[in-house]
């Protein structure tokens, strides 16, 4: 089945509720559609999965989770933040950003990025 990978990286607003957005756009036909739907957070989005003034992103993430999308972030930055615990104990799953990224280009993925 084909992968579509979204992809946040920035941290400015616009960038977070777009990916996040669009993210759940894709979750709502991706069944219909034949396709694998995965979000990858990495960098400065990273940081506001742990920034309370991040609740609207916070809870669009927590949303596709509880869709059962996979959901994933950089185990060193979680790490480096003490954050790993928590992050898992939101269903957010913890992945070496290089590990996620040549998983991708095996599975011929399209990933988008914001």
């Amino acid at each position: 089945m084909p992968k579509t990978v979204i992809h946040i990286f920035h941290a400015d607003q616009d960038s977070l509720t777009t990916g996040a957005h669009v993210a759940e756009r894709v979750r709502q036909v991706a069944a219909d559609r034949g396709v694998e739907l995965e979000v990858y957070l990495f960098g400065p989005a990273e940081q506001a999965l742990l920034d309370p003034a991040q609740g609207d992103f916070n809870i669009q993430i927590d949303a596709l989770v509880e869709h059962g999308v996979p959901v994933r972030t950089c185990l060193n930055i979680a790490a480096a933040n003490n954050a790993a615990d928590k992050l898992a104990e939101r269903g957010i799953q913890l992945e070496f950003a290089r590990d996620a990224f040549a998983r991708y280009g095996r599975e011929a993925a399209t990933v988008i990025s914001f």
